[in-house]
């Protein structure tokens, strides 16, 4: 059962429509994340739900009760902003101490709960200090703590990790996951990266225009896109519009320009009516263009159109009868340009999208 729900959801600034009819719904105890470009409605949907903005129409429903109205202020939940937001005047003692004050908690209570964030958050210690002494992950830490020390219903994050460095987020989004999980708390998480998303998440939302392409767990998201917007955002480079679908029991049957391909069919490709095959560069197999017979199924004739160096492996545009491909390879010796290859597309390896 969901701990709350966004239902027909519409938003609008200044005529321009943000969301519409846009509708999610979030378990008790998930860590969710909106996944997607820049202004595509993932930060708009977290503040909708902090209430720090108000639907146009449509409900907001938590615990079965209409917070669709009600104010900022009498909603219990935890804000973590990308910038930190902390009070530079004030120690790390008070600035996590903050919200309790204004809840009129008692002075022995707030120590006991801070002291205890503290610990969680992995700053024991550093009570004392003042925001100018903290490197950027103890600061965004002290955020976390601050938006945990209020035991809130609901955790929301906006971009934390945007402002760290690569090796700090990698690190973070660990910590973040593990405080999460220990404290079993529910939790929405808004980010572009993708790979900090599907690293933490139980569910993933690509997001896109204001409407949710894809909800699902990320390792399906990752192998099995449903719409051509999600497939490409997550690294689906290689689109064949092909001409024909023919549906057998094991696999599907395409035709692109009189030429047959075949893949094989998985539970998860009955969602999708499409003729619209998508393949990662890395699972594109290219060989020199020799003696060795085409595969007559699923190989075309290429040519090398352009090389490029990515340090572990080669990246090469190659051009052929039916469009050009992205393809990677780790190789010692790269292909030439203007050198004539075979690609083959592996049967396990495309997906069909909307």
């Amino acid at each position: 059962m969901a701990l709350f729900t966004l239902q027909d959801i519409a938003v609008a600034y200044n005529k321009q429509t943000i969301l519409e009819d846009f509708n999610l719904e979030i378990e008790k105890g998930k860590l969710v994340s909106l996944l997607g470009p820049s202004g595509c409605g993932k930060t708009t949907t977290l503040r909708l739900i902090a209430g720090f903005i108000q639907a146009n129409q449509g409900k907001f429903l938590f615990k079965d009760k209409d917070y669709t109205k009600v104010p900022v202020n009498k909603r219990n939940f935890g804000f973590v902003f990308q910038n930190y937001a902390l009070f530079p005047h004030l120690s790390i003692f008070d600035n996590i101490a903050f919200g309790l004050r204004l809840r009129k908690v008692s002075k022995s209570e707030i120590e006991k709960r801070v002291m205890n964030v503290l610990e969680i958050v992995d700053l024991k210690g550093f009570e004392k200090r003042f925001p100018s002494e903290l490197s950027g992950g103890q600061k965004q830490r002290v955020a976390i703590a601050r938006a945990l020390v209020i035991e809130p219903d609901i955790l929301l994050f906006d971009e934390p990790l945007s402002n760290l460095d690569a090796n700090l987020r990698v690190n973070m989004r660990v910590e973040i996951r593990r405080i999460q999980q220990e404290l079993g708390i529910t939790t929405v998480y808004v980010s572009h990266d993708q790979e900090e998303c599907f690293s933490i998440s139980d569910q993933v939302a690509i997001m896109n225009k204001g409407v949710i392409e894809q909800l699902d767990d990320p390792t399906k998201i990752y192998k099995f896109p449903e719409t051509k917007f999600v497939a490409d955002f997550i690294g689906f480079k290689n689109f064949i519009d092909f001409d024909k679908r023919t549906d057998h029991e094991d696999r599907i049957e395409l035709i692109k320009a009189g030429q047959i391909f075949s893949i094989q069919k998985h539970p998860q490709m009955t969602n999708t009516t499409g003729k619209t095959g998508a393949i990662r560069p890395d699972n594109l197999i290219i060989r020199e263009k020799g003696n060795l017979e085409l595969n007559s199924e699923n190989g075309v004739a290429g040519r090398i159109k352009i090389s490029t160096y990515l340090g572990r492996s080669f990246q090469y545009v190659v051009e052929t009868s039916i469009g050009d491909f992205t393809v990677n390879k780790e190789m010692t010796t790269p292909y030439r340009t203007g050198q004539e290859v075979i690609l083959e597309i592996p049967k396990d390896q495309m997906v069909l999208v909307d």
